[in-house]
């Protein structure tokens, strides 16, 4: 058995790779595979409408918001958002908390002024700011909930005088949100949701049209609502799956349930890390991020040995991101707690033999 740390496409369902995989042949008894079905067929439109109610279910989304499955990534959206709400000559303010913040920073310069009103790049993003302003006349505050390079996370999120934008990539559906605080929230499918191939974007309907500018159609989010995310053909398989793992986080008790496991599986992840003298946390206590627990061995030698030690055990995905180097342990919604458990087990090994 292997146990999927893997920061990204991420661990899936069991049951839901057993679904999407028989759907690849035959797809609800049509004789026709998810892969080669009409995106306008009465099948799909039933797949799509069902993946829409269940992020407004499970979200509890209000009304006056539209829900989006678009392709692209995360990385898409991060021109979209200012091509759709920042007008010529404005500003638009960024909390730059680890790498895809500051990609989502570079490109809000091609469209107008971007201002960092706080930063924790002089400490290699250890920490989430905290102590700062949200400029008033700004057309949008974006931040990026949880890091996953770097083991950070947003526990809480700020009052803002103005939209916040926010990037939720890798902790989308792990916890409970009030999108009523937000104007855009947006995630690449691949880590919480499905596989790579679509992203999820809950906009707020009358944030849209505000900002004089001429928006290519494929851009625009009006465009995208007014065509029911299918202006071109869609993503198909990956709401598909993404359907399917929204059906199965629903069977089992929806979000708050899963917000609940998540926060065991870390707890006891960080503390044998906090316990475990081969072993150091490197992210600050207060923002440690509940999907990708980040850390180092004391001693940098005895990383590949324990890289081996996890290979053998059945561990993959846990090496931490060639930026950073050391562990990474992405404990995303579909990882079983057994899993934590395997790998508690190896570090404790671990310790045991380089006492």
């Amino acid at each position: 058995m292997k146990h999927n740390f893997g920061a990204g496409p991420g661990i899936l369902p069991h049951e839901v790779l057993k679904q999407a995989a028989a759907a690849v042949v035959d797809f609800n008894g049509t004789g026709l595979s998810i892969l080669e079905i009409s995106h306008r067929s009465a099948e799909f439109e039933a797949v799509l409408d069902e993946a829409v109610k269940l992020v407004k279910e499970l979200l509890n989304v209000p009304e006056g918001y539209s829900v989006l499955f678009l392709q692209g990534g995360a990385s898409t959206q991060f021109a979209m958002v200012p091509y759709n709400l920042l007008p010529e000559g404005g500003k638009a303010a960024y909390l730059e908390s680890g790498v895809w913040a500051n990609k989502a920073l570079k490109e809000v310069k091609y469209f107008g002024e971007a201002q960092v009103v706080a930063t924790s790049k002089e400490s290699n993003f250890t920490y989430i700011p905290k102590d700062f302003e949200i400029p008033a006349d700004a057309a949008y505050f974006h931040i990026t909930s949880n890091n996953t390079i770097y083991g950070t996370q947003l526990h809480k999120f700020f009052p803002s005088p103005i939209p916040v934008v926010c990037d939720m990539s890798s902790d989308i559906f792990s916890r409970e949100i009030n999108i009523a605080d937000f104007g855009i929230i947006y995630a690449g499918a691949q880590k919480n949701m499905g596989p790579a191939g679509t992203t999820l974007v809950v906009i707020k309907d009358d944030i849209l049209g505000k900002n004089g500018r001429k928006i290519p159609a494929m851009f625009n989010y009006q465009t995208q609502i007014e065509g029911g995310s299918m202006y071109n053909t869609p993503p198909v398989f990956a709401i598909y799956v993404s359907m399917l793992t929204l059906k199965w986080l629903k069977a089992k008790g929806g979000v708050a349930e899963m917000e609940k496991e998540n926060e065991a599986k870390a707890k006891v992840l960080y503390e044998e890390i906090d316990r475990n003298p081969l072993f150091k946390a490197v992210a600050a206590k207060e923002d440690r991020s509940y999907m990708n627990v980040c850390f180092v061995a004391e001693n940098p030698e005895l990383e590949k040995s324990f890289l081996k030690l996890c290979d053998e055990k059945g561990i993959v995905g846990i090496k931490g991101h060639r930026s950073v180097g050391g562990f990474r342990a992405s404990i995303y919604n579909a990882l079983p707690v057994t899993s934590i458990h395997v790998l508690i087990d190896a570090m404790r090994e671990f310790a045991e033999k380089n006492k």
